[in-house]
């Protein structure tokens, strides 16, 4: 028999090889044309502790993690201890034959010594669960090349590995367990992550300049960068500290490469300066920032959706910003690349929230078509361009035209102080109030393009659930089994501005509206009150560290 749906959860220490096995089943999962979503927790330290790789993965499609557990594989008997409450019923347990616990009808005990060396243990491991999971061994085996290279002197070690892993699981599964349903016709899909799509989105837009100070768990978006650098001519700086991080993306965006820094709640507390410094300045920049469980180092490992208010308010002073939030892989692609033209547009900083969930969760994504997607071009033709050149010249829209220096006989001319349209610093307290409110008419260009929330149900549901970034799949999901009743969602992908034409009315049309967040004071909803007047009574909040699921948001609602 199979199933719909299947959990896999691998577990044990860091050092021991579980992302390795995790990623090349994920990778051999997608290859066979399943849906994946991967959850990664895992603790901050190089060695030790207890981590796991979870994947749940789906013939049909799959869009939220899942918290029983229906495939098990420890490769410490710590795992078996910390998860065995939440081993489903007809759950098998792959262990190894060393194991203690031999009374358990679930565990299957694998002789690891016997199969391999102590170096392709996890490869092992790999080879039983792709057996029970009915996954091929030549393409796991090609899977497994293609990881660590073809010529890599340790290929015909983990090629024979999993000949013997596959002959040992053949012979000695459990008989009961059911895997997934097959794939009739698999469709070709790339395995991606949010840190990824995001990198390759910005690249799509046009990026040229980013620069960072490693910090979980917007590092993996650099590092992305990095490895497409030298391909697509980037430039990727680590800078000293963060400070310096958003300083070079300004100045390198004033001179005309399009810029980006990724960092976390903690670097970017260092980075607002440099926020204020790009609203005065006029320079477009795109800021990521990876959320995670706060206040100072908090839990640097694990995720949550506590920075919305931070972001929204950080920098002295007042000038425009948009906060966009994506809750898909394809939306961090997408989201990405108009990040970088609405910073064009509007000239200023433009943010996307990411947290540690969807930043490390892997998923099975169509290819994106690149074909016809155009890049931000940065400045204005010179020739456009009255004399004498005002970089700050007062328009009707707010934006003035952008030279960049030295590319142009005019003299480019930016101010951190107050400034002339010219350009030069002033206290003339009349031309202030005229250089503010040019900056704030930016903000009309920003909300006539803003993204409205998406909305999937009835007209007038009994109960709208309402989310934001990366809880979009889970509240789907909940919604869909919260039978017999009518629900409705509504997904914000884009935090600020809000336009309350977009979503009050269904707010309004709904019995109840519920909103689910991942942080302890319900930041959207207050959002939304203070934005509109339409209070949310009903909340779901989870600030543990550990993502939504369907499974928390149904143990927490009450309608």
């Amino acid at each position: 028999m199979t199933r719909d749906k299947i959990n896999i959860v691998i577990g044990g220490e860091a050092g021991q090889g579980l992302v390795t096995v995790g990623y090349l089943l994920t990778k051999a999962a997608v290859r066979s044309g399943y849906s994946v979503v991967v959850t990664q927790s895992y603790q901050s330290r190089i060695r030790g502790g207890h981590n796991t790789y979870a994947i749940r993965i789906s013939a049909d499609g799959v869009a939220a993690p899942q918290e029983a557990i229906d495939l098990l594989i420890a490769l410490d008997e710590d795992t078996l201890n910390l998860h065995r409450g939440e081993l489903a019923r007809d759950a098998c347990v792959i262990a190894g034959s060393e194991f203690r616990d031999a009374g358990d009808s679930r565990l299957l005990q694998v002789p690891y010594k016997d199969l391999a060396s102590p170096r392709q243990l996890n490869i092992v491991a790999l080879g039983v669960a792709a057996e029970m999971l009915g996954l091929g061994e030549d393409l796991v085996a090609r899977t497994t090349e293609d990881y660590f290279g073809k010529k890599n002197k340790e290929v015909e070690e983990n090629r024979d590995a999993l000949r013997k892993a596959f002959e040992w699981s053949r012979q000695s599964r459990m008989a009961s367990f059911q895997g997934p349903n097959k794939v009739a016709s698999p469709q070709k899909r790339v395995m991606l992550n949010g840190s990824e799509a995001l990198a390759l989105g910005a690249i799509s837009a046009g990026l040229k300049f980013a620069a960072f100070y490693p910090m979980t768990p917007s590092t993996p978006i650099n590092l992305a960068l990095i490895s497409h650098a030298k391909k697509m001519g980037l430039v990727v700086e680590q800078a000293e500290d963060e400070i310096a991080a958003i300083n070079m993306a300004i100045g390198a965006s004033y001179a005309g490469a399009p810029s980006m820094v990724a960092t976390s709640g903690g670097g970017f507390a260092l980075m607002v300066e440099g926020v204020s410094l790009a609203g005065m300045t006029e320079t477009p920049v795109v800021i990521v920032v990876g959320q995670r469980p706060a206040p100072a180092t908090g839990l640097p490992t694990r995720t949550e959706q506590a920075d919305l208010e931070f972001v929204l308010h950080a920098g002295h002073g007042e000038f425009p910003r948009a906060v966009f939030a994506p809750g898909t892989i394809e939306e961090c692609f997408h989201i990405a690349r108009k990040a970088f033209d609405l910073a064009e547009r509007a000239q200023g900083p433009v943010f996307i929230l990411m947290d540690q969930f969807l930043a490390d969760s892997y998923r099975a994504v169509a290819p994106f078509t690149v074909d016809g997607l155009t890049a931000v071009r940065a400045g204005a033709d010179p020739n456009s361009v009255a004399q004498p050149y005002k970089r700050y010249a007062v328009t009707e829209s707010g934006v003035s035209p952008r030279l960049l220096p030295g590319l142009s006989k005019h003299l480019v001319v930016v101010d951190s102080d107050e400034h002339t349209e010219d350009g030069h610093l002033t206290e003339d307290l009349a031309v202030r109030k005229v250089m503010v409110e040019k900056r704030l008419r930016k903000m009309d260009i920003i909300r006539k393009d803003v993204i409205p929330p998406s909305y999937d149900g009835e007209e007038k549901p009994e109960a709208l659930l309402v989310s934001w970034g990366s809880t979009k799949g889970s509240v789907q999901e909940a919604a869909e089994k919260l039978g017999g009743r009518r629900v409705a969602t509504m997904h914000f992908s884009q935090v600020w501005p809000l336009i309350p034409d977009h979503f009050i009315p269904r707010m309004k049309n709904a019995g109840q509206v519920v909103c689910i967040e991942g942080n302890a004071t319900g930041q959207l909803a207050r959002l939304i009150r203070r934005e509109t007047g339409f209070n949310i009574e009903k909340h779901v909040r989870r600030y543990d560290g550990l993502p939504m699921t369907p499974e928390s948001i149904l143990r927490d609602i009450r309608l």
